[in-house]
């Protein structure tokens, strides 16, 4: 199956889009937040680091097998507030997984919710991927919240799966099909 050409997003206050090189400052700023980056795989991250992924992701399509970087940003100026990824399964591309940030200043007002219910609309809508999948830190409240508030359902709490920044830590999975999206 072919994969459409990716241009954007639109949502009533946000933009899922490309990453531009213009986004450098911004990315690494929130992804090295303490707070931003605590459930989130990376620790330093560099200006390197976050030029080597918007350089990456100018050549890829979301669809393709593999992991996708969306940038989510404000619709009034452009400005770069989060990303979020879409990872298409290699052996099934009907099948994905979905993870999203946040930088600090725009979390708690909706946004999150926003961007992800739009990547949500875009798998299934667009690439009509059939299972759409979600892994968070058991910890993380608030993406636990937001994916329970997009209807996606939790399918397993896993207890000391993953050994996290130093740790043991639990992790629990949400998932979606295509058909309870349409339902929604």
């Amino acid at each position: 199956m072919a994969v459409p050409a990716f241009d954007r997003v639109v949502m009533p206050r946000l933009v899922l889009r490309r990453l531009v090189p213009e986004d450098l400052e911004p990315l690494v700023a929130y992804r090295n937040d303490p707070e931003v980056a605590r459930y989130q795989s990376w620790t330093d991250y560099d200006a390197q680091r976050g030029r080597q992924l918007i350089e990456f992701m100018q050549a890829r399509q979301p669809g393709e097998p593999g992991w996708f970087q969306f940038a989510i940003a404000l619709k009034d100026t452009n400005a770069l507030i989060g990303d979020c990824a879409l990872r298409v399964d290699v052996d099934d591309p009907r099948l994905g997984e979905i993870g999203f940030t946040l930088s600090r200043p725009h979390q708690g007002q909706g946004l999150g919710t926003e961007a992800v219910k739009a990547l949500l609309g875009y798998v299934f809508g667009t690439l009509s991927l059939h299972r759409v999948f979600a892994v968070t830190d058991a910890k993380n409240t608030g993406a636990a919240a937001l994916l329970a508030r997009l209807g996606m359902r939790r399918e397993g709490h896993f207890i000391e799966n993953i050994f996290f920044k130093g740790a043991w830590g639990d992790e629990f999975q949400y998932a979606m099909l295509a058909r309870e999206w349409a339902a929604r």
